[in-house]
């Protein structure tokens, strides 16, 4: 009875200790977001003298917003396993870590589904590759990847979604685990206002290889999203979430409308319990031309991987 109940209490601890650094990332991400979209609406002195007419309109419906998930919502895969492929390219680590990278990239393509230790696992390694390296560098490193390798594998129904808010005068933020910076550019690509990602620590301009909190996943986004929505006078109950996975229930419950976008099987089963809407991209013609080459593109990555790691080995 005596070890069931440490047992009970050290399990508890553990939830709370979880729940404490999920709600720190929350608030640094959200903090994050709020700096550079700040930043960014600062205008350059050319800009600035331009005149009236030709300056963006102000957003008028400033209490309703939407927030997107990336992977596999607004992009196809993993925007963090494109970065490593990346960075890969440019030496940044070797074939041999590229190869963990693919295997998990096959994993959640073709399954469908993201374990949440293997996203922890994913995430921490390519945070650890960018540790040392100047935050400016990998900024302008992921400017040049997404024009390389993400451009391309933007879901064009999930992009009019987040137009239609566009167009509605609501504000737009991508809720991502993939890095506060990378998932900032993919916003700006895209002429969303902003990101809210996972916050990797940094000295001095410098990445220390830690994370502020935890990573922003599962209730961590749910977390932000109420930060956020703090931070700019958001009514959640006229906002909405899009997400293809099970993990960002806690989020998506937060809002007053969520939409379920190419769900896993644990999402659309809670879609339909609760009624939320589903839009899947990925049936039909389009999943036939797009979908499947994808997950082909995923395992030849791997394979060629492993070719070469097995040459390595013959040396």
């Amino acid at each position: 009875m005596e070890a069931v109940c440490v047992s009970r209490w050290r399990s508890r601890g553990k939830g709370r200790e979880r729940e404490r650094l999920a709600a720190l990332a929350g608030e640094a991400s959200a903090e994050a977001a709020v700096a550079m979209e700040t930043a960014a609406s600062v205008p350059e002195a050319s800009e600035a003298e331009a005149p009236e007419a030709e300056r963006p309109p102000v957003p008028q419906d400033l209490t309703a917003a939407a927030f997107f998930d990336v992977d596999n919502t607004m992009m196809m895969g993993a925007s963090i396993f494109h970065f490593a492929r990346g960075l890969a390219a440019r030496k940044y680590f070797s074939t041999s870590d590229l190869a963990g990278f693919a295997w998990q990239q096959i994993k959640f393509r073709v399954g469908g589904r993201e374990s949440s230790q293997g996203l922890r696992s994913s995430r921490e390694q390519a945070l650890s590759f960018v540790a040392g390296r100047t935050v400016d560098e990998m900024v302008a490193i992921g400017e040049e990847i997404y024009d390389e390798l993400m451009a391309d594998k933007i879901w064009a129904g999930t992009r009019a979604l987040a137009q239609m808010h566009l167009d509605a005068g609501q504000r737009v933020w991508l809720v991502t685990a993939t890095p506060v910076e990378l998932a900032a550019i993919i916003a700006r690509r895209l002429g969303l206002t902003g990101a809210l990602g996972t916050v990797a620590e940094s000295r001095d301009g410098v990445y220390t290889g830690r994370l502020v909190g935890d990573l922003l996943h599962g209730r961590a986004k749910a977390h932000a999203v109420r930060a956020l929505a703090a931070r700019e006078g958001l009514n959640l109950r006229r906002c909405t979430a899009y997400s293809d996975s099970q993990n960002d229930v806690p989020m998506l419950s937060v809002v007053g409308t969520a939409v379920a976008v190419n769900p896993d099987s644990g999402l659309r089963e809670v879609a339909r319990a609760r009624g939320w809407e589903i839009r899947d991209f990925r049936t039909g013609r389009k999943a036939a031309k797009i979908g499947v080459p994808s997950v082909l593109g995923a395992g030849a990555l791997a394979g060629a991987v492993a070719a070469g790691l097995a040459y390595r080995k013959r040396l």
